[in-house]
């Protein structure tokens, strides 16, 4: 994993850490029991989308996926819409696992 370079006006790196996701100013917790990763959360469902290559399409749910309600993006607050696009993009980079249709 190489160091994250972040152009904020001066040049930040920050060296990459097990198990952590850097994602538009924020660490994520990509362990799998994280609440970063809980099921149905935000970014769990962008991860999802990501793997089905659905597109994106920011949601979550309230609880487990599909059997609580569904959040939509105009109901999700700035930080959900950028936990979702975390996981999406965390799938895409990092992990790379993607339904094989």
């Amino acid at each position: 994993m190489s160091p994250i370079i972040e152009d904020d006006g001066f040049i930040t790196v920050h060296p990459p850490i097990e198990g952590t996701y850097y994602y538009g100013g924020k660490l994520y917790d990509t362990n799998i029991d994280s609440r970063d990763r809980r099921h149905g959360g935000p970014f769990d469902r962008g991860m999802a989308d990501s793997y089905y290559r659905s597109g994106r399409d920011p949601h979550f749910y309230v609880g487990n996926t599909g059997t609580s309600d569904i959040v939509n993006e105009a109901q999700m607050s700035e930080e959900e819409i950028d936990a979702y696009h975390a996981g999406y993009s965390y799938n895409q980079n990092v992990e790379q696992d993607f339904k094989e249709w």
